[in-house]
């Protein structure tokens, strides 16, 4: 799955223009490698985002294709 659909899915950035504009800026951070918005995400890969000058770090728990508000939560865990 791409980086911005996973971050768009995952209710971690709101819209995937939100979250293709932060990964251009370089804000995002894919198993320590700055990444492109299509970037593949994997299993078990972690996400590094830069936002308002706080790092948080997410690890790919789940990949789905059609989330809820429940399910969105459990594709990733906070680390």
């Amino acid at each position: 799955m791409r980086l911005d659909k996973f971050l768009k899915l995952s209710r971690l950035i709101k819209r995937r223009t939100v979250a293709n504009k932060i990964c251009t800026a370089e804000k995002v951070l894919l198993n320590g490698k700055i990444a492109k918005p299509s970037a593949n995400v994997n299993l078990n890969d972690i996400i590094t985002l830069n936002l308002n000058n706080k790092e948080i770090n997410i690890k790919v728990l789940k990949i789905l294709n059609i989330t809820t508000k429940e399910s969105a939560a459990q594709m990733y865990e906070i680390m």
